[in-house]
């Protein structure tokens, strides 16, 4: 089952102001998992949406079993046998997961749509996959990660014979994940080819065969997964051998920055108490579900906590909403930045304002916009975000810009403390030395940093400290000499002792 079911050659495609592909070559064979890599911006998902029949190319052709083919639109695509799992999720809250799975494809009987069909089918596919959802269930009521099952539902109730992945294990728990490589496993079996986008190196030598590498869209080179190693990946994704990925000074502990005590907003945080201090980079590990984005959201006032204190400098403080936590100095980074951290559809220099909007309209009614100049050059330049103009949408950078938008955003608050929730979730190596750097560079200047994150080898490297969070509870404080994996999943998963 070796022979190639589909050959992308010398793939165009340009927007305005951006060669997003130039000359990009791409083949699949049968019974596969090809992985595609790159750095955030270096053409992936340009090159999935080609396939996918979202982008027409200016020049270059797509060959699927020997034939050529234009895909004018996804109906083309699907039409050929190709579907894709989108990063960001395409499924409608208000219908079921029985009926989003067949949505656009309904089965009928007669006139009507055979309700009891799609779901004892929807059911078989999600058994498939080792899930026991029930197919009337609305998937708004569903977890992320249980949403990101439905997707892979969906994808696979079209049978297609290439079927993109674009970072499907991002929201899945280690369980999901196992469970999803197992079908992925099967369907290599059954000569399917499988496109696997990820930014997980771990993942890439443990289901992938081959490796693609992309930058700045174009073609760099193809791997065998078992003839080469992670550092080679990463230079040729970048261009340089990456000698230092995390970046960590000597920390200086300043003064107790932030006390929180036995806060409380049931059910997910149940009395949770902690302390940062100034120049102090605490990581806080756990499970899914262990209340770790809830806490830090009663913190920042996204929700108003039901118990507990919060103290400022020593000083007891009361926070109510967002704009009381800015006021005291605290800066959260969210764990979706699409969703909470930016308004997509405005532009970069829009987005990086937004949180100094008071200062530049500050006695000026339309504003003073020499300040505003200064504050959007300044951290494009810091934070080295790549973008054409600051006139750009922030919709159309990739996702280590988008993210380096969303942290230079607070950092123009100038906090005392800053929360980051998952900060380099989605973001390739090269943009995660960058933030890392950024981290640093915070501590480094007496910033309070409470790092949330499910990579472990990140909180065991960035991190001054461990809080490792179980039911919405504190099970430990680790400091540095003690840290290990090991360890922290023996407090994630409840053992007090």
């Amino acid at each position: 089952m070796n022979d190639v079911i589909l050959n992308m050659k010398n793939i165009h495609k340009e927007f305005p102001g951006v060669k997003a592909l130039q000359g990009v070559n791409f083949d699949l064979k049968r019974g596969e998992v090809h992985a595609l890599l790159g750095e955030n911006g270096a053409g992936k998902s340009t090159l999935i949406k080609v396939l996918a029949g979202i982008y027409i190319p200016e020049q270059g052709e797509v060959v699927v079993n020997g034939e050529s083919h234009i895909m004018r639109n996804v109906a083309d695509s699907q039409a050929h046998g190709i579907s894709v799992i989108h990063q960001e999720l395409c499924l409608v809250p208000y219908l079921s997961i029985a009926e989003n799975i067949f949505l656009g494809r309904e089965r009928t009987a007669g006139v009507f749509i055979n309700k009891a069909k799609e779901a004892e089918e929807a059911t078989a596919l999600l058994k498939s996959l080792g899930l026991d959802f029930n197919p009337n269930t609305l998937v708004g009521e569903l977890s992320i990660a249980q949403q990101q099952m439905v997707e892979i539902a969906k994808a696979l109730s079209v049978k297609s014979d290439i079927l993109v992945m674009d970072e499907p294990t991002a929201s899945l728990t280690d369980k999901e994940t196992e469970v999803l490589f197992e079908v992925i496993r099967d369907l290599k079996a059954k000569g399917k080819g499988i496109i696997y986008i990820s930014h997980r190196m771990s993942e890439l030598f443990e289901i992938t065969d081959r490796v693609t590498i992309m930058r700045d869209g174009q073609y760099v080179g193809t791997v065998n997964t078992r003839e080469t190693t992670r550092d080679k990946l990463i230079a040729m994704m970048v261009g340089r051998e990456l000698t230092q990925l995390y970046v960590r000074d000597e920390p200086k502990p300043g003064k107790v920055v932030l006390e929180v005590k036995d806060l409380v907003d049931a059910p997910m945080v149940n009395g949770v108490s902690f302390s940062l201090r100034e120049g102090e980079i605490v990581g806080m590990s756990g499970l899914v579900g262990a209340g770790r984005s809830e806490t830090a959201h009663c913190i920042f006032g996204i929700s108003e906590a039901k118990g507990g204190e919060i103290l400022i400098d020593g000083k007891p403080v009361k926070i109510h909403n967002v704009r009381e936590a800015m006021q005291n100095g605290i800066a959260m980074v969210p764990e979706d930045r699409k969703a909470e951290g930016l308004v997509l559809i405005n532009s970069v220099g829009y987005n990086l304002t937004l949180t100094v909007l008071h200062e530049i309209f500050k006695g000026r009614p339309l504003g003073d916009a020499k300040h505003e100049r200064e504050q959007i050059e300044r951290y494009i330049k810091e934070l080295a975000i790549k973008t054409p103009s600051p006139e750009q949408l922030a919709e159309n950078l990739s996702g280590g810009n988008q993210q380096k938008i969303v942290i230079a955003k607070w950092l123009a608050t100038e906090p005392k403390v800053l929360i980051l929730d998952e900060p380099t979730r989605g973001v390739d190596v090269g943009a995660r030395a960058e933030i890392y750097g950024f981290m640093n560079a915070l501590a480094q200047r007496g910033v309070a940093i409470l790092m949330i994150s499910s990579d472990l080898p990140e909180i065991l490297n960035m991190s001054d400290r461990v809080l490792v969070m179980y039911q919405g509870r504190v099970m430990a404080n680790l400091g540095k000499h003690e840290l290990s994996q090991e360890l922290i999943m023996h407090y994630a998963t409840g053992v007090s002792d």
